[in-house]
């Protein structure tokens, strides 16, 4: 691939790094681990004017400064109780972002060494769906409470990823980079703007650190895939930086059996071997933060992704040939801090360039597309009164497509205005969140209004409820330009859901896990609502593309339940359940009642570990029901039963040294992907991690407790 596209903007992130700034005196003796993960104010030091007193902390704790016994990934944060209508957590968390949302945090952190890409440690997740094409490198995507995955917006640290379709592609991202995941269920239009019909996810990248540590990991296993990467973190200018560089490959051909004449009983199975499904990649993330005059902050970051994937095609129509390349190139710079008289404050500017091309003798190849976007989001927080805040948002961003070497060029603007007041009532026990969204797509006036409301009930109880409206224009790609293999539809209409969702939590026996309460016992139970019109979905358009088409109308609605139990300090349990069910409602008779594509009816996901961080078992089973796959309800794929185990130990200290084995899909399932072809079967990894920060004492000599929850849902 042609990967001069990329050289510009690193010039200009050069040319943009921070400059070394003299610290005043004050700033100098303040400990730069006040900083939180994402580089925000924390929420103690910026108690707004007439907010109630600090009730519980309201995000996480900053790094601790020893060494973790783990597999070379930061230290963990302690868990904490985010309490509602009490000091203000930083701008840039979920609760902040949508203070009545249906939302889970995902601790990547706590998963370290299970040899899993970011699609897996997602699909855990309730209300989530993975769309997976392959192995390793071939791409994933997520459905989220039924909505398409152009409904579902991805951001890497608030830098939007979705793709000039609406699609991302989780594959792109590798698990080496995140720290955790921030996933909103339900409609995300009044918060995140056009695209979040069915929610968003954020991916948190790992944060830098006040101290010198290097670390590095490296995975090997089956089908000849090996995955690794290479960090350094600690002061520089001032700030503090973290470097990361991952590289990784796989053949991931495999052999599997198949009955070629299904039609005639007692055919026997042949051997047939799943080829051109091999993929490989790397990248870099380099991230900078560093405290400003006032208590303010400054984010920095620029991540780079290049990747180079085989296309096989479709069982009907296997390839020979087909490639594809892909790059990306992410640039974020964030301002946050009080703001005098004022409130809280961000200012965010960003970048990011795509870069896509189809080589091979198959359609769609021909000519690179470069797909580029960029814009500035502003925020603000004001107290009115004791009980009152009003956040306003405004947002401008343009985006441009270039294919075939400038041959063929599309570009529009956007912009936004959004307003959110925050009404806290009865002491602060119940919440009442009015939020409205105006936004211009291109040629489109989108407008998704939104109601939340959250109240605690006591006894550890608690209800959260929403109702509002979401959008998504189709994007100029997917109105009038080629993308590969992808066709564009001119007759699409914009998507609107109109959704309504509640949810009742509960909590109960805090243990003390540092100097933060966690609780052993949560339970979450609830039921969502969704109708949506001219869904936007793809479809297999033969022999060898897909094309967008609108559903006229479709309803969704279905339940969620999570439970996670930490009965000791060495066990911990989790669970989730999601029953969702979808129906073509209007339009084409021969669509009519049918269950849309690739929305599984049932998804459960159990999951235990056992042990000190120093020797660990774990074990998780998910089950998901079978999935259609065109709208006429003639194909499916079947439902699946994985079962995964593994176990980690650290055998070294200063440096620490973890030793890691994964052993996926323990019965040998075989599923298949959209296409047809057979996903890979039972796997085995094996882990090893280094991590080594000069000039702490080695933590063996004490106990060391067991990571949080990696799916907590934030009540």
């Amino acid at each position: 691939m042609r990967w001069t596209f990329l050289a510009g903007p690193v010039v200009c992130l050069a040319l943009s790094l921070p400059r070394p700034v003299r610290a005043q005196p004050s700033e100098a003796a303040a400990p730069s681990e006040a900083m939180d993960a994402n580089g925000s104010v924390p929420a103690a030091s910026l108690v707004e004017p007439g907010s109630a007193p600090v009730e519980a902390a309201a995000e996480p704790a900053p790094p601790a400064e020893t060494s973790s016994p783990d597999t070379g990934a930061e230290p963990a944060p302690a868990r904490t109780t985010v309490v509602r209508g009490r000091t203000p957590p930083p701008p840039e968390s979920p609760e902040r972002r949508d203070p009545t949302g249906a939302i889970t945090v995902i601790d990547a952190r706590e998963r370290a060494g299970e040899a899993r890409d970011t699609a897996e440690l997602l699909v855990g997740s309730v209300g989530l769906a993975v769309q997976d094409s392959g192995g390793y490198g071939q791409s994933k995507s997520l459905v989220v409470r039924g909505a398409s995955s152009n409904g579902v917006l991805v951001f890497l640290d608030g830098i939007p990823l979705n793709g000039a379709g609406g699609l991302s592609d989780l594959s792109l991202i590798p698990a080496a980079l995140v720290e955790r995941f921030e996933v909103l269920r339900g409609g995300a239009g009044a918060r995140y703007g056009s695209g979040g019909l069915g929610g968003a996810v954020n991916i948190i990248t790992r944060s830098p650190g006040p101290h010198l540590r290097t670390s590095g990991e490296m995975t090997y296993g089956s089908w000849n895939t090996a995955l690794g990467h290479v960090a350094a973190t600690g002061p520089l200018l001032g700030g503090q930086a973290l470097l990361l560089v991952h590289a990784g490959r796989s053949d991931g051909d495999f052999a599997y059996n198949v009955d070629d004449l299904p039609a005639v009983d007692g055919n026997p199975q042949v051997s047939e071997r799943r080829a051109r499904n091999h993929a490989r990649g790397g990248g870099a993330l380099l991230r900078y933060r560093r405290r400003l005059a006032g208590g303010s902050r400054l984010d920095a970051l620029a991540e780079l992704s290049m990747e180079d994937r085989a296309i096989p095609g479709t069982v009907q129509n296997p390839q020979s040939t087909g490639d594809q390349e892909l790059g990306r190139l992410a640039l974020g710079l964030r301002w946050s801090g009080v703001l005098d008289g004022l409130g809280q404050g961000s200012a965010r500017g960003f970048f990011r360039r795509d870069g896509l091309e189809v080589t091979g003798r198959i359609p769609g190849a021909g000519g690179a597309q470069r797909h580029s976007v960029g814009g500035l989001e502003l925020e603000g927080r004001r107290p009115l009164g004791t009980h009152q805040s009003l956040t306003v948002t405004v947002a401008a961003s343009g985006e441009s497509v270039t294919q075939a070497e400038g041959s063929q060029s599309s570009s529009w603007w956007r912009a936004s205005v959004m307003a959110m007041d925050e009404l806290r009532l009865l002491d602060g026990a119940l919440d009442v969140v009015p939020s409205l969204r105006l936004e211009r797509v291109g040629p489109y006036w989108l407008l998704s209004p939104k109601l939340g409301t959250s109240v605690e009930l006591g006894h550890g109880f608690g209800l959260r409820a929403n109702v509002g409206q979401s959008h998504r224009a189709p994007s100029f790609l997917e109105l009038y330009i080629r993308q590969g293999t992808l066709l564009p539809n001119p007759g699409l209409k914009p998507e609107r859901a109109l959704y309504a969702d509640a949810a009742v939590t509960w909590r109960s026996g805090a243990e003390t896990d540092g100097a933060e309460p966690s609780p052993r016992w949560q339970l979450t139970a609830g039921g969502f609502a969704a109708l949506y019109e001219n869904l936007i979905a793809y479809e297999l358009y033969p022999p060898l593309m897909a094309r967008p088409y609108n559903f006229d109308t479709a309803r969704v609605w279905g339940l969620e339940l999570e439970g996670e139990a930490r009965p000791f300090s060495w066990l911990l349990a989790s669970t989730s359940y999601t029953w969702l069910r979808t129906e073509n409602r209007y339009g084409d008779p021969r669509f009519f009642g049918k269950d849309l594509p690739y929305r599984p009816r049932h998804k459960w996901v159990g999951r235990v570990r056992a042990g000190p961080d120093w020797l660990n078992a774990r074990a998780e089973v998910l089950y998901q029901s079978a999935q259609r796959i065109n709208r006429t309800g003639s194909l499916d794929l079947p439902s699946r039963t994985l079962v995964s185990a593994g176990a980690s130990s650290t055998v070294l200290h200063g440096p620490d040294v973890t030793l890691s084995v994964e052993l996926k899909n323990l019965l040998d399932v075989r599923t298949f992907d959209f296409t047809g072809f057979p996903l890979p079967g039972r796997a085995v990894y094996v882990t090893l991690a280094v991590a080594l920060e000069p000039g702490t004492s080695s933590p063996a000599s004490s106990p060391q407790e067991p990571h949080a929850s990696p799916a907590s849902p934030v009540p």
